[in-house]
């Protein structure tokens, strides 16, 4: 199954509750923390709500 990897690289600083809430749920704290999480449709919907936050890369494994 394909993973993400996610890579917070725009600051929270200013950003509303809601979309740090939504980072801290991904697992990201610091700027340019990479994590890899499963493909599902719940991470896709995080990851949409914070898109201008994050990178993302598809990755096999």
């Amino acid at each position: 199954m394909a993973k993400l990897q996610i890579t917070l690289v725009r600051s929270l600083i200013g950003r509303n509750e809601k979309q740090r809430a939504t980072v801290a749920a991904l697992g990201l704290r610091k700027l340019h923390q990479t994590v890899v999480k499963e493909d599902n449709p719940a991470i896709r919907g995080m990851v949409n709500h914070v898109k201008h936050l994050v990178k993302v890369e598809e990755v096999q494994g």
